[in-house]
């Protein structure tokens, strides 16, 4: 993802390659360190969003960053952007960590308008990560 050329961010090749790994590492009896394994998960993803960010900064003449959403309430995240944007002379604007929310508000907003038009689904509904909330 460093290599990309773009700002995207996805996280599902990582999780997909923390499954694999896990999987590996049972099917050879071996033992996972959980707490290291969240720990490189995170930094991993540091380090991409950090390189972007920066990228995107430096590409675009940007002036302020604001870091926002539920991934803003990383305190590692946000240290690891304020040290490095904040050194390029841009001002980096990080919301009160009371307001660094995921998208819960947004999803259960859509969900109540299609259950007003009586649209439902069963216990056994599979999720869809790339669902789009236009899709009917």
């Amino acid at each position: 993802m460093l290599k990309s050329g773009d700002y995207s961010f996805s996280l599902s090749g990582l999780k997909t390659a923390v499954i694999n790994h896990i999987r590996h590492q049972r099917d050879a009896d071996r033992e996972i360190s959980l707490p290291d394994l969240a720990a490189s998960f995170q930094q991993a993803v540091i380090d991409v969003q950090v390189a972007k960010a920066v990228r995107a900064v430096k590409e675009t003449g940007a002036t302020t960053f604001c870091l926002a959403g539920g991934v803003a309430a990383n305190p590692a995240l946000r240290a690891a952007l304020v040290s490095a944007i904040e050194p390029l002379g841009v001002h980096v604007s990080v919301p009160p960590l009371h307001l660094c929310t995921d998208n819960a508000a947004m999803i259960a907003a859509a969900a109540y308008y299609r259950f007003m038009r009586g649209e439902r689904l069963g216990l056994d509904a599979e999720p869809i990560a790339g669902l789009r909330l236009d899709t009917e």
